[in-house]
């Protein structure tokens, strides 16, 4: 049965009023940033990685950049325990980088995960026990103290078993379904970890807050993080760490304001894989920054690159509308997107210093590793002059005149509706070639000749209804006096409103186009192009291009 009635609000507003972080207009740093892709991101998998698999996923993190990696949950299965002992045993991990490893509050479990990492350069081991009301009653069926005490006696064994074990140890602890829990018993129970861990400048602790089911709007886990940075004990000496989840969509919304209201520190994953609907996405993170002008400190500089690797090793798919990865967010269908688009790439290409405005694009394409030519303007049905103009110019070297452009763009629209498909670029260009340029099914020219006399005169040789012709025409200019010349011996009717050309590459042998649009007697226009390396040639092989399009015979 379809009934909202059944349900009620799970999450708890701090005790004490916290809104300062409204005041911040935006994030001025990069957190640190710890990847869980191999831990909560593989757990959440229908087939998890392999050993060799979490390797290269492992070595692809650390290209990016990532400080700290959480690699698994070494006691959960035989195949986590063996990828931390490689990592380890093989010396894999970069001195820059320190492993994280998951545990829950539990002695076995605990002492199994030191035996795990033993030996690890730099390592973090990550404690939790669940804090929720609805752990508590439902699960667990304790009380408060004694959730509490679950997690003080799992503070005392890590660093009791940290001391005799060998590796540099640090430590983590996340009230798990944080998020579920009044946050005033939350910090009760955090301060006592704190309490027991004893933290100082030189061996900060870690706090994580988890949004490990999301129940709120974004603003409510602001103000209990910002209540954490005020009253949370020793503050100076604890790195405040969250976790989103993206049960309700708002996972980086989350993030975003939670950074605002005094979070140092972004557990992630890549692409948001994870649990349920994911993790919060550390790309769409770390890129919201660079767009602002922050430097992330992460590369997604090869964005396909490490897209094929997550693809292949997690058997996942990214989405085509995925933030800045998806293989559609740079695609521009509608006409005026495109106009928008081509007109500020051109204004861009003149001022190449500038700060990147460029309309519908909030980041340079090429900065992830995409490419204009295939990512930005796609063109289908509802494309218009401004993507095909752009595709011509950019690809091609092809400027039409605007009318052209709006011309040429009802013919593509029109492919594309016929055919219910996009219109790739080369087929853009083919029909382009095919329907405008140099033009011959009922006139082809051969060869022409001018001499200036009291204007121009032009003998026109063509072939024509099968036959060779040999036409004459005079005229005001070279143009002119071949159109002249059609006319006089084809008694078409039409005047010649467009004229332009333009080089199309350079050199001594460079080609030349051109571009004539004729008017017939009823107001209807034609446009035909043409392309030589005579730039008179060119104009008129345009001419004739534009009078076959007419119809004249």
């Amino acid at each position: 049965m379809y009934d909202f009635s059944k349900y009620k609000r799970q999450y708890f507003m701090p005790p004490v009023e916290c809104y300062d972080w409204v005041k911040k207009e935006y994030i001025d740093k990069a957190p640190k940033w710890c990847s869980v892709d191999l831990r909560d991101g593989n757990q959440a998998l229908v087939i998890p990685m392999s050993l060799e698999e979490k390797i290269e996923f492992f070595k692809l993190l650390v290209k990016v950049g990532f400080k700290e990696i959480e690699v698994g949950f070494p006691a959960a299965s035989d195949t986590e325990y063996e990828f931390l002992r490689a990592l380890i045993d093989q010396h894999l991990i970069p001195d820059d980088v320190t492993i994280q490893v998951l545990t829950q509050a539990r002695e076995h479990i605990i002492k199994k995960t030191f035996d795990a990492v033993k030996g690890a350069p730099k390592a973090i081991v990550h404690v939790y026990n669940s804090t929720s009301v609805a752990q508590r009653e439902q699960v667990f069926n304790k009380s408060k103290e004694e959730i509490k005490q679950i997690a003080i006696d799992g503070a005392k064994l890590l660093k009791e078993l940290a001391d005799q074990t060998d590796g540099n140890f640090a430590f983590e602890y996340s009230p798990e379904s944080f998020t579920g829990t009044e946050p005033d018993y939350a910090l009760e129970v955090v301060n006592a970890v704190i309490d027991v861990w004893e933290p100082t400048a030189d061996n900060k602790c870690i706090i994580n807050l988890p949004v490990t089911v999301s129940h709120s709007l974004s603003h409510v886990y602001a103000c209990q993080i910002e209540y954490f940075d005020k009253y949370m004990h020793n503050r100076e000496n604890v790195v405040l760490s969250i976790h989103p989840h993206n049960d309700r969509g708002a996972g980086i919304a989350d993030t975003e304001l939670a950074c605002l209201a005094g979070a140092d520190r972004v557990e992630g994953t890549l692409f948001g894989n994870g649990e349920r609907t994911g993790n919060v996405d550390i790309i769409t993170l770390a890129l919201n920054l660079y767009t602002h002008g922050v430097d992330p400190e992460l590369d997604f500089s090869d964005m396909p690159g490490m897209k094929e690797v997550y693809e292949r090793v997690t058997r996942m798919h990214v989405y085509e509308r995925a933030p800045y990865a998806g293989q559609l967010v740079f695609a521009a269908f509608s006409g005026s997107h495109q106009d928008a688009i081509a007109k500020g790439m051109r204004l861009r290409g003149e001022n190449p210093d500038e700060k990147w405005t460029v309309p519908y694009l909030t980041i340079d394409p090429t900065d992830i590793g995409r490419v204009y030519e295939a990512d930005v303007i796609r063109i289908n049905s509802q494309s218009g002059k401004g993507g095909v103009g752009y595709i011509l110019e950019t690809n091609y070297g092809y400027n039409l005149p605007k009318k052209m452009k709006e011309d040429f763009g009802y013919f593509i629209k029109g492919v594309s509706d016929r055919e219910h498909r996009e219109i790739k670029p080369e087929e853009v260009h083919n029909l382009f070639m095919e329907e405008y340029v140099n033009r011959g099914e009922n006139i082809k020219l051969v060869e022409v000749h001018f001499v200036q006399e009291d204007g121009i005169d032009t003998k026109l040789s063509l072939v024509r209804g099968g036959e060779d012709k040999t036409y004459t025409g005079h005229g005001k200019g070279r143009l002119d006096a071949v159109s002249n010349a059609i006319k006089k011996h084809t008694g078409a009717v039409y005047k010649i409103k467009t004229y332009e050309e333009h080089a199309l590459t350079g050199g001594s042998d460079a080609e030349a186009a051109a571009y004539v649009g004729i008017e017939d007697e009823n107001g209807n226009v034609f446009w035909g192009a043409g392309i030589d390396d005579d730039i008179i040639n060119a104009s008129v092989r345009a001419l004739i291009s534009a009078v076959n399009r007419m119809g004249v015979k």
